[in-house]
């Protein structure tokens, strides 16, 4: 009877009782267009497909399947831990960790676990904004919050992209051991802008994903978190085709 309920209840959230919906409404459309009214099905059973946990379970496995987590033992000595920008919700009523989205949240805690293994270290917080606030200054208050010091931490407000970060960070980290900090499937991508601009940095990726404990009550029914980490894959894999044919057409450009 649990599982039943659950699968009820799944069912019942707006992703899948939207897709259940349009399929519903599809068997009452008129099939004298077969192109289109196969094309309709075949766009509706992708995106159900796409997010479902198994499926994307298989997407994560095939993007970040052979990342680990940053293992402290394998590097002696970290002077510069970068932890690059992501999604912020500004609120001037809520403190600043209220204010990071689960994206930031778990890049800076990443960050700060770091700054902790490597009291020396200075920590890097980047990332634009909106309205009063920007990514930067969020994570830096958060970091401080969280017992750094606010003479190890520096900010950069200004970078609108990972491009940017890379450019304008590059000149602060020559010649020194850089941990950067992202998520995991954004980290192929940050690490390959960093390089680009002249600086070996160690991975550091956070915020993985992994589906597999799920019942299996659940692998095959519509989830908006599995659908936005398929997104996530996809938005990165776009950004470095993006690149190389930036790279292609001016070998400067990033």
């Amino acid at each position: 009877m649990f599982e039943v309920k659950k699968v009820i209840g799944q069912l019942l959230m707006p992703l899948p009782l939207s897709l259940v919906v349009l399929m519903g409404l599809m068997l009452f459309i008129s099939k004298t267009r077969k192109k289109p009214y196969i094309a309709s099905w075949f766009v509706l059973l992708t995106t159900w497909a796409l997010s479902t946990p198994y499926i994307a379970q298989h997407i994560i496995e095939w993007d970040t399947g052979t990342l680990a987590a940053f293992n402290p033992s394998k590097h002696d000595n970290i002077d510069k831990i970068v932890v690059l920008g992501c999604d912020l919700y500004p609120d001037k009523s809520l403190p600043s960790n209220a204010q990071l989205g689960s994206c930031g949240l778990a890049r800076l805690v990443e960050g700060v676990r770091l700054a902790n293994t490597y009291p020396k270290a200075q920590l890097y917080v980047s990332g634009y904004g909106y309205g009063h606030a920007t990514s930067a200054g969020l994570m830096a208050r958060t970091a401080q919050s969280l017992g750094i010091p606010a003479t190890r931490i520096k900010q950069n407000p200004n970078a609108k992209d990972t491009a940017d970060e890379a450019k304008m960070l590059a000149p602060l980290l020559v010649d020194y051991d850089v941990a950067l900090v992202t998520s995991a499937s954004h980290i192929q991508r940050a690490k390959n802008l960093f390089e680009a601009q002249g600086i070996e940095v160690v991975a550091a990726p956070t915020e993985f994903y992994n589906f597999k404990q799920y019942p299996l009550s659940r692998q095959f029914i519509p989830s908006h978190k599995a659908l936005e980490i398929v997104t996530r894959i996809w938005h990165e894999q776009v950004g470095s085709l993006w690149i190389t044919l930036r790279r292609v057409i001016d070998p400067e450009a990033l």
